[in-house]
């Protein structure tokens, strides 16, 4: 009897390790994921109205600007017929006078050991017309996205990040939306539909709320910025990435150009 009930006892203590051994690194993975980014665990940061600043400017493409191909859809019939007229790569979208269209602009230092509140309002990603909309756009981590499909086909969604955690979910037609976030700063995450290949977006996810996408005329403007000396970055899916340091002081204003070199 005794050398039974030890084995009884002995096989409990196993179990009773093996599961908090589970159930502790589950836990610590949700943890782990659910981690906002740098300055997170302080208190929220307010900026003073008083003293908020604005940096501004506008990218630019020089050069020859490279033929973006066509896309083809003829295996995918859905796809086709939502487009009279061809569709173009948005790889490189040039504007008049070199204006250079999606290129993620953020703060990538400067603002450390401050604490941001992610917004409330959702990010929108759809697909319309077997394409992304938008094709490059940023979110706080944290932030909700919330992503829809408006064509009569079923898409893919798959992101493929290095720091966040990556999926891959099927989202048919008419079905609701989408509730997705990333927990980690990561610039950028690609983003594929594994039915259809051509269809390609980028999410840009900071720690803080000072971002852009520029637009058709090349501009940005980060807005209600705290005084303080700032490292900008430019990101572009083609022709990589600039910095330039830059100091804002109280209730100012400053333009940062960027240019990238084209063919």
């Amino acid at each position: 009897m005794r050398h039974k009930t030890l084995y009884t006892i002995a096989t409990f203590a196993v179990f009773a390790l093996a599961t908090a051994g589970c159930g502790g690194g589950t836990k610590e993975t949700a943890k782990e994921e659910a981690a906002p980014g740098a300055g997170a665990g302080g208190p929220v940061f307010r900026v003073d109205p008083a003293t908020a600043g604005t940096i501004s400017g506008k990218v630019t493409l020089a050069g020859t600007a490279p033929s973006m191909r066509t896309i083809v859809m003829d295996a995918e019939p859905d796809c086709k017929k939502l487009h009279s007229e061809p569709v173009k790569s948005q790889e490189v979208v040039v504007g008049p006078n070199g204006a250079l269209e999606y290129v993620f602009i953020y703060v990538k230092a400067g603002l450390e050991g401050k604490n941001f509140e992610a917004p409330s309002t959702p990010a929108k990603l759809d697909q319309k017309g077997c394409v992304y909309h938008p094709h490059v756009f940023g979110v706080q981590a944290g932030q909700k996205i919330d992503i829809a499909n408006s064509d009569p086909t079923t898409h893919n969604i798959h992101p493929m990040p290095k720091i966040n955690r990556e999926w891959n979910q099927s989202q048919a037609p008419g079905t609701p939306d989408l509730d997705k976030e990333f927990a980690r700063p990561e610039v950028m995450i690609p983003v594929k539909c594994n039915v259809h290949p051509w269809m390609r977006s980028y999410i840009g996810v900071v720690d803080n709320p000072y971002f852009a996408v520029t637009g058709e005329d090349g501009t940005f403007a980060l807005k209600n910025m705290p005084p303080g000396k700032y490292t900008i970055e430019a990101w572009h899916e083609k022709y990589g990435t600039q910095d330039q340091e830059v100091t804002l002081a109280p209730s100012g204003t400053q333009t940062l150009d960027f240019a990238f070199k084209g063919e």
